[in-house]
């Protein structure tokens, strides 16, 4: 560990919790360089839905550099990008009647997010945009104006404006209080703020805590836009490219938003590539006005042309969905037997598990990773155990994880033993 303990940055975060150099990884499964094996329930953040490595993913790959295809073209054109653009349009948009135009804004989830803001003002003339309590959307400053986490937004260590922050559904309770909110800002009715140019939204906050938006309330969302001829932003860069399920994450809702922002999953492979979406009309764009020099990253396009083959039928959602039901039943007996467990919630394969208190998650993670499970934990104060394991992996992989998980979190009334003996 010494190399990385001499050179690299404390920023780094997630290697404290898994202390481990990891050399190979295949499927659901990474591997130290010492042969230590662990069930992987993080995919890559979301950005690998279907697993390390994925043989199709690999081959179109492999056969790609043997042929010298290019690798670097920022916008220029190329094949790898051609065959991408039909794929997406025939296998995901046209099914679904939806009529965007792709914008290719950098490699990142963070430079999609800063796409769809600055397009956003840009066609609208206006500058606020209302986000949500809990929200994630990424690190750069436009970006990070928009995060619920005061530590998040701290961290930026400057002035960061045009927000209006909203109640995420069930923030303020069961009923639809921050709805009447948003209407009555978006209405400009002595809230202070004037109409806004976009609202932004993720259907699931992840980082956020697993907090699942009510179709009904993504719906109520989406009319009052309409009604006030502001755009809806969907971040799916996340819970999008079938983690819930569906392809998009607000299929579900059965509405249509004017701005999509995708990346993480939809290279595929762990490669690089964020996409931001919109309708036609919105393409008020100047040549070159959004660029960046790693906007065209060709051999990220045949991996995400390959992963799109894996939607050509509906194989992929209806596994995930099942796959989905044996976590939620597993979770439903978890939150029933287990006293420290105050909620369980998620869809698809993207759950979390909230702990009565924080050091609780951080203590089911390590004892995890002990036993050969990457687990992470989210929310405002990381109280939150996530599970999300990649598409594919197998029923018998999914429930020996979830195996090692129920026995982990059995043993928290020891962990709480220690904790008071640390705190006497």
């Amino acid at each position: 560990m010494n190399t990385f303990e001499d050179l690299e940055s404390e920023v780094r975060s997630y290697c404290r919790g898994w202390p481990v150099i990891f050399d190979r990884a295949q499927g659901s499964w990474i591997y130290g360089e010492d042969g230590s094996a662990y069930l992987d329930f993080f995919a890559g953040a979301g950005a690998l839905n279907y697993g390390h490595n994925h043989p199709n993913l690999k081959a179109a790959l492999l056969g790609y550099l043997e042929r010298d295809g290019i690798s670097h073209t920022l916008d220029m054109f190329s094949v790898a990008k051609r065959d991408f653009l039909a794929s997406l349009h025939d296998t995901i948009l046209k099914p679904r009647e939806l009529s965007y135009r792709v914008q290719f804004p950098g490699p990142a989830g963070a430079n999609a997010v800063e796409a769809a803001l600055k397009l956003a003002r840009k066609a609208t003339g206006r500058e606020n945009i209302v986000s949500f309590t809990n929200a994630f959307h990424g690190v750069t400053l436009g970006a990070l104006a928009l995060a619920g986490n005061p530590g998040r937004r701290a961290s930026a260590r400057t002035a960061i404006g045009g927000q209006i922050v909203m109640p995420f559904d069930g923030y303020l309770g069961p009923d639809d209080a921050g709805l009447q909110w948003l209407k009555a800002t978006l209405a400009e009715r002595g809230t202070g703020f004037t109409r806004p140019a976009a609202v932004i939204l993720e259907t699931i906050q992840a980082d956020g805590g697993i907090n699942v938006a009510r179709p009904e309330w993504l719906r109520s969302v989406a009319a009052l836009c309409r009604e006030y001829d502001v755009l809806l932003i969907v971040d799916d860069i996340q819970v999008g490219c079938g983690r819930t399920g569906a392809f998009f994450s607000f299929e579900e809702a059965g509405i249509v938003p004017d701005i999509v922002t995708l990346s993480k999953s939809i290279g595929g492979y762990g490669l690089p590539l964020a996409l931001t979406l919109f309708r036609p009309e919105l393409d008020v764009w100047s040549p070159g006005e959004h660029n960046g020099t790693f906007r065209g990253p060709n051999p990220a396009f045949v991996t995400a042309t390959a992963a799109l083959d894996l939607w050509a039928d509906g194989t992929l959602t209806a596994e995930t969905t099942a796959k989905g039901r044996v976590v939620e039943d597993f979770l439903k007996e978890v939150r029933s037997t287990v006293g420290s467990v105050t909620d369980c919630r998620g869809r698809g394969l993207i759950w979390g598990i909230e702990f009565a208190h924080p050091w609780m998650a951080a203590e089911v993670c390590t004892r995890a990773f002990t036993a050969g499970l990457l687990v992470e934990s989210v929310g405002p104060a990381n109280e939150v155990v996530k599970l999300s394991p990649p598409l594919t992996i197998g029923v018998e992989e999914l429930k020996k994880g979830l195996g090692i998980l129920a026995d982990v979190i059995g043993t928290l009334p020891a962990a709480q033993a220690e904790e008071e003996r640390d705190l006497r």
